[in-house]
């Protein structure tokens, strides 16, 4: 069977596109480009390179500002939504308070 120049050509790209190491011009195969990555993360650790996580936020901050958010709304939901979610918190009790006054 004799291929046509169209099949030819198709055969061709379904063969570039199929390959699984093909890499654009001048690019290095993705496991050689993580290698490096890795090794030069290391390199920076050494240098004293600051980490990737950011450092871990200060949980009573993060109700206060909840509440300071609630009190902002000043609504009943959004009391009984603080007061549901912190209940053992200090700012629970002013939260509470918050809702008596509402309620008068």
């Amino acid at each position: 069977m004799k291929l046509g120049p169209l099949s030819a050509g198709l055969i061709g790209a379904l063969a570039v596109l199929a390959g699984p190491d093909q890499t654009p011009f001048g690019e290095q195969p993705v496991m050689v480009g993580k290698a490096k990555a890795d090794d030069s993360a290391k390199e920076g650790a050494k240098a004293g390179r600051a980490a990737s996580m950011p450092m871990a936020r200060d949980p009573s901050a993060a109700v206060a500002e909840e509440y300071e958010a609630a009190r902002r709304k000043g609504t009943r939901e959004a009391f009984e939504l603080f007061i549901a979610r912190h209940s053992d918190d200090p700012l629970a009790e002013q939260a509470r308070a918050e809702l008596k006054r509402l309620s008068r």
